[in-house]
């Protein structure tokens, strides 16, 4: 199985997300609210504020390298590295 650490943004409030998941196409329906799960996600109850796009993902072979990357990124140092890379596709 294939695992991945995600970053998603707000197309209105510019806010990110950075997450983990076995399934990105799923995760970021949920995070939208347009997923069949019943299980809803923190950032779909605020959808009236836009809409979720990946913005970034990277695939790992275990849980728990999913999960040391996803604490990197929501580190200081990581934030940063997310942001040089909207700087990088303007």
């Amino acid at each position: 199985m294939q695992f991945f650490v995600y970053v998603i943004k707000n197309s209105v409030t510019n806010k990110i997300y950075i997450g983990q998941t076995n399934n990105v196409e799923e995760r970021l329906k949920r995070h939208n609210g347009i997923s069949k799960n019943k299980k809803t996600s923190f950032t779909s109850k605020n959808i009236k504020n836009g809409i979720w796009e990946l913005i970034y993902k990277e695939e790992k072979i275990t849980r728990s390298e999913v999960i040391i990357r996803e604490k990197e990124l929501k580190s200081y140092q990581g934030r940063q590295y997310i942001k040089s890379l909207f700087k990088a596709q303007r």
